[in-house]
């Protein structure tokens, strides 16, 4: 096994933070481009499944396809899956133009080694907090790094929280599409609620449309559960897709509060904006 991914796959999600830790962050703000074109999100890796044609497993990665760049976010645990499911939709991993790795954990950076083999030509942004096995790992395969440690912009309209949390550094994606903003996560170890706070102070003048992803809550009481969505609502999240870690009784309650703004999330799943 290649000493990066070995370093990850010691890392389980049995080790995650608490869902409602407190993050505290500096106010930086960003300018975006005008919105043009579509932009596609597809859930290319999951544990709960949305189209029975492919492969499940436990982990989290999605393609999003912009005017400008493809991005994989996250890899999931298995690359074999992970291929697999992108070729059943259509999807060539030679088309991505950039890797994002919210976080060390092997259920979202563990295929990152079998992708690699497939597509090198790919500049991957890391948690500026990763170890250098999984740097080297990465230009093994000719690939570009770049390390995310606050705030900053990807390409246009697609922006990086940069690391979140304490003993879990972790990144989420923040798109600005012609709805508004979208947010993707991929464990939200720091918490989900914080991590939609931090895109309100990166985007300020933008209302937030969806969050999706894992939201890290399959252990939160329902009174934890209420609260949470009582932030959304507070915030201003007009839909929610929780998939992953989110689990079964999150997903419950939050389709019961969020109704038709409530959108299935898992593998196969794909939103155009």
């Amino acid at each position: 096994m290649p000493i990066g991914l070995a370093i990850v796959g010691l890392l389980v999600c049995s080790s995650c933070e608490s869902h409602d830790e407190r993050v505290e962050s500096e106010k930086e703000e960003f300018v975006p481009s005008p919105v043009e074109g579509q932009t596609t999100i597809i859930t290319v890796y999951d544990n709960y499944q949305v189209n029975p044609n492919l492969t499940t497993g436990w982990g989290f990665g999605c393609v999003i396809n912009t005017p400008q760049e493809d991005i994989l976010f996250d890899t999931g645990g298995d690359s074999s899956i992970l291929i697999s499911n992108m070729e059943r939709m259509d999807i060539e991993p030679k088309d991505i133009d950039i890797v994002v790795i919210s976080h060390i954990h092997g259920d979202h950076v563990g295929g990152l080694n079998g992708f690699l083999k497939r597509n090198g030509d790919v500049r991957v942004i890391i948690p500026a907090s990763f170890p250098d096995a999984i740097r080297e790992e990465i230009t093994s395969y000719q690939a570009e790094y770049q390390e995310a440690k606050g705030p900053m912009q990807i390409c246009d309209n697609v922006y990086t929280t940069g690391e979140m949390g304490t003993s879990i550094k972790e990144q989420s994606l923040v798109l600005n599409t012609g709805e508004g903003l979208v947010i993707i996560t991929g464990c939200a170890h720091p918490g989900v609620a914080n991590i939609a706070r931090k895109a309100q102070l990166m985007l300020p003048d933008r209302n937030i449309y969806l969050v999706m992803g894992g939201f890290h809550l399959s252990g939160a009481s329902d009174s934890e559960l209420r609260s949470i969505i009582e932030e959304f609502r507070d915030i201003g999240v007009r839909k929610v897709a929780p998939s992953h870690c989110s689990g079964d009784r999150c997903r419950q309650l939050f389709e019961e509060e969020y109704g038709d703004d409530y959108i299935e999330g898992g593998l196969g799943n794909t939103i155009t904006l």
